[in-house]
C-alpha cells in the first residue's frame, strides 16, 4: 500500500507544529480529508479517524460555545490512534483541551495560514498524486504535438532511436527505457522517468545521450499524461495489420483503457513519421473528425448508387 507520512504534508505546505511531534511520523493512507464539523456537536458514530482532520473558523467558532467537560470529550475523542494529523486553518488559535489531547495520545496538531477552503484543495491534490496507483512499464514516453504518445516493443525494434528522431524534429522526450505509470484521476494516466534515468536516452552503439544537454531544455519534459500507444513490431508477412483504421484496439493500464495502434517496422519505413501523423490524426477523431469512418461511409453510397443502377 503506497503511503504519506504526516511529516511530508508538514514539510510541502511548510506548516508550524502545535503540539504532538511524536506523531509526525504516522502514515496516511487516503487523499480524503475530513471536517468534523458533526464530530464537534458530538456525533462520532461515523469518524472518519484515518482521514487528515481540516478545522477551519466554523468548527472553531463552534466548540468554543461549548461547555468545559465536552471540549475535553470532544478533542480526545478526535485525537484517535488512527488520525494522522490536525491541521488549523487561517492561523487560527488552538484550542488548549486540543493541545492536551493530541499530546496525550501523539496526534500532531499543525496549523497553516491558507483558508479552509484553499488548503483543502492544496492537499487534496498533493495526496491524490502521492498515493495514486502505479505501475512500471518498458517504453519510451514521448510528446508528440501535445498527445503523450507511449511507444513500446520488444527490445532492439527501435524505441529509443525513434524517440530521438522524434527529439531532433522539436517534440519532446519524457522517459526512455521505463515510464513510470500512476493513475492520478478517472482515465488519466500520467507517466513520468525514474529519478536515475530522467533526459537520459540509451541508442545502441553510441550509449547513454543526455537528451537536455545535447538539444536543450526546451527537448524535455518531467511528466506528460498519456493518451495514445504505439507497438512497434517487425513486419510479419503472414500477419493481417488494420488498413483503414476502423477497429480501435485498447489497452489497459491501471484502471484505465488506452488507445493501441500496432505499427510493423521494416526498412524503408519512416517511423517517426509514422508516429507523428498518428498523434495528428488521434487529435482530429477527438475534435470528431473520422477519416476512416468517412471512407467507410463513400464506399457505401458508392455501392448503394451501383445498385440503383443496376435496377435500370
Amino acid at each position: 500500500m503506497i503511503q504519506v507520512i504526516t511529516k511530508d504534508v508538514m514539510e510541502k505546505f511548510q506548516l508550524e507544529l502545535v503540539s504532538g511531534e511524536i506523531g509526525i511520523g504516522r502514515y496516511i493512507t487516503t487523499s480524503d480529508i475530513s471536517r468534523p464539523g458533526l464530530e464537534m456537536a458530538g456525533y462520532f458514530t461515523h469518524y472518519p479517524a484515518n482521514r487528515v482532520q481540516l478545522l477551519g473558523k466554523t468548527e472553531l467558532s463552534f466548540f468554543e460555545m461549548l461547555p468545559k467537560e465536552e471540549k475535553i470529550s470532544r478533542m480526545k475523542q478526535l485525537c484517535s490512534e488512527q488520525t494522522p494529523a490536525i491541521i488549523i486553518s487561517r492561523g487560527l488559535e488552538v484550542p488548549q483541551e486540543l493541545i492536551d489531547a493530541s499530546n496525550e495520545n501523539h496526534v500532531p496538531v499543525l496549523i497553516t495560514t491558507l483558508t479552509t477552503t484553499r488548503f483543502s484543495s492544496r492537499l487534496t491534490n498533493f495526496l491524490e498524486s502521492k498515493l495514486a496507483p502505479t505501475t512500471a512499464i518498458h517504453g519510451v514516453l514521448v510528446d508528440v504535438y501535445g498527445i503523450g504518445v507511449l511507444i513500446m516493443g520488444k527490445s532492439g525494434v527501435g524505441k529509443s532511436e525513434t524517440a530521438l528522431e522524434l527529439v531532433k524534429k522539436g517534440h519532446r522526450l519524457v522517459a526512455d527505457d521505463s515510464v513510470e505509470i500512476r493513475q492520478e484521476g478517472e482515465n488519466m494516466l500520467i507517466g513520468s522517468p525514474p529519478p536515475l534515468l530522467e533526459h537520459l536516452l540509451e541508442i545502441r552503439g553510441i550509449g547513454i545521450i543526455d537528451i537536455m544537454t545535447l538539444f536543450g531544455a526546451s527537448a524535455v519534459r518531467p511528466y506528460k499524461r498519456i493518451t495514445l500507444i504505439v507497438e512497434l513490431e517487425n513486419w510479419n508477412p503472414d500477419k493481417f495489420y488494420d488498413r483503414l483504421g476502423l477497429d480501435e484496439e485498447k489497452m489497459k493500464i491501471i484502471d484505465t483503457d488506452v488507445t493501441k495502434l500496432t505499427v510493423p517496422v521494416q526498412p524503408g519505413r519512416n517511423v517517426s513519421v509514422i508516429i507523428e501523423v498518428a498523434a495528428m490524426n488521434y487529435r482530429l477523431k477527438k475534435m470528431g473528425v473520422n477519416a476512416a469512418e468517412e471512407f467507410s461511409r463513400r464506399l457505401d453510397d458508392m455501392l448503394v448508387a451501383g445498385d440503383e443502377m443496376d435496377d435500370f
